[in-house]
């Protein structure tokens, strides 16, 4: 990485702080544009995750106030999160170089379907608490089911092995045992995947050499993306903004699949 390419890093991560304050999805351009300009497969998904662990904190604060009233149901979970995302960052650590690389192609394609498909289920909780609050439906109970840490365990594993996508997950596991309205919903995914996140980055960073400028660089430039998406969120459609990220990342899986052949 030469100094000449650092500007390039600061676009990048400027536009993925954006992208993830509109609509998320930023992995899908700071992990994509480390590989061009050069940084091995797994050097790249390193960095990306412990430079955008400012983010996740960020969004984390901004929401702190819908976590009232969820903090017996929140402890227990954070645990889970925190030592998946800390199994998913050994697991990367224990793949081998070659077959990560093999693999980047269909993780960014995987990251793809699970983005495409947040609208969706974000649509079909919505609509689901709407019934419910027409319908009189009894609550549900706030108790923290087995299964619901077997999902945000394997949430957690999958966002510190690759990262994107962690939150739809995360999200539609919360919709399925939590009766609650979407941003309270929203703050709990997003301590849990800080909880994640932050582990395997603190992990990575211990164990692994880190390229500190290029981190520095994308989550500085990142944070400041953050707060213009955050200014301009009212002015501009969250799902086109999605879809195009969606088609960018596909663009690329299958420029690394044709490369491959």
């Amino acid at each position: 990485m030469t100094l000449t390419q650092l500007p390039l890093v600061a676009l990048a991560g400027f536009a993925a702080g954006a992208v993830n304050a509109l609509a998320g999805g930023g992995t899908l351009i700071t992990f994509p544009a480390l590989l061009a300009l050069g940084i091995a497969p797994v050097a790249a998904n390193i960095t990306s995750t412990i430079a955008l662990c400012p983010g996740y904190l960020g969004a984390a604060f901004v929401q702190r106030g819908e976590l009232r009233g969820q903090y017996a149901r929140l402890r227990p979970l954070l645990a889970v999160a925190a030592a998946g995302g800390l199994l998913g960052a050994v697991l990367l650590l224990r793949t081998d170089p070659h077959a990560f690389a093999g693999a980047v192609p269909w993780l960014i394609l995987l990251a793809c379907a699970l983005l495409a498909s947040q609208e969706r289920v974000r649509a079909a909780l919505a609509g689901r608490r709407a019934r419910e609050a027409t319908g009189g439906a009894a609550s549900r109970p706030q108790s923290t089911p087995v299964w619901l840490s077997l999902l945000v365990a394997a949430g957690a594993v999958y966002g510190g092995y690759f990262g994107a996508g962690m939150s739809v997950i995360m999200l539609a596991a919360l919709g399925l045992a939590c009766d609650d309205a979407l941003p309270r919903l929203n703050a709990f995914k997003q301590t849990l995947a800080l909880a994640a996140n932050l582990a395997a980055a603190l992990w990575l960073a211990c164990v692994m050499p880190v390229n500190w400028a290029v981190v520095a660089v994308l989550a500085v430039s990142a944070a400041l993306g953050g707060a213009l998406g955050g200014r301009l969120a009212g002015g501009m459609s969250p799902l086109l903004l999605r879809r195009a990220v969606v088609l960018l990342g596909v663009a690329v899986a299958l420029a690394y699949l044709w490369r491959a052949r």
